[in-house]
């Protein structure tokens, strides 16, 4: 099987798990809804984007048992978070909640714009891409990836989502953009492209 498939149960699971446990704590608060809302869009954006733009790296075929163990089972940890802001009836203040879907809508933004934008520059001209959401970051796909799980952990008021997502970022993303980071360094331009962006957050200054 696919990397891609095993993520791709995993995002799917999410609207069924955030309803179910919604229906087990009897919580149908407004926070509630719009983690379902927040968490569930996301994830049916990217079985969109897995449809009409791929990722590459998730191409790559594992035995189920080991995609099961090593993909799917990690990726349950992002469950934590509804589980915790459901189960425990977490109310959040009103700059709390602007604060959740502020962080959401750019990363969403970020995301799924840069995902696009590396995929269909790439079909028409192979090389390093310095425009755009690539212009100040060289991974505005991760920093986005980042802010949106952020809006959930903070969602849960609760230290341990945060940990889940801090085992991602350092296991995972930083991995993945250090060794995109030694692959781009084949192109010419790559010195001059580092100097004036940032690994993750945005170079605004030189």
């Amino acid at each position: 099987m696919k990397v891609a498939a095993f993520i791709n149960i995993h995002k799917a699971f999410v609207t069924p798990v955030v309803l179910g446990l919604m229906f087990i704590f009897n919580n149908w608060s407004t926070e509630a809804f719009i983690y379902l809302a927040i968490h569930g869009s996301y994830s049916i954006l990217w079985l969109i984007k897995d449809a009409l733009y791929a990722d590459k790296r998730f191409e790559e075929k594992v035995h189920p048992v080991v995609g099961f163990i090593f993909i799917f089972l990690p990726l349950t940890g992002y469950y934590l978070a509804p589980y915790l802001l459901i189960s425990r009836h977490v109310t959040l203040t009103p700059p709390l909640t602007a604060l959740v879907l502020v962080l959401y809508i750019f990363g969403i933004f970020l995301h799924y714009v840069s995902d696009a934008q590396k995929f269909y520059t790439l079909q028409n001209k192979k090389g390093l891409i310095e425009d755009g959401l690539f212009k100040y970051t060289r991974n505005p796909n991760y920093l986005g990836e980042i802010m949106i799980y952020s809006a959930y952990a903070i969602m849960s008021l609760h230290w341990l989502p945060f940990l889940v997502l801090s085992g991602w970022v350092f296991s995972f993303f930083v991995k993945n953009m250090l060794s995109k980071d030694k692959s781009l360094s084949r192109h010419s331009q790559f010195t001059e492209y580092k100097k004036r962006s940032g690994l993750l957050f945005p170079k605004l200054f030189q």
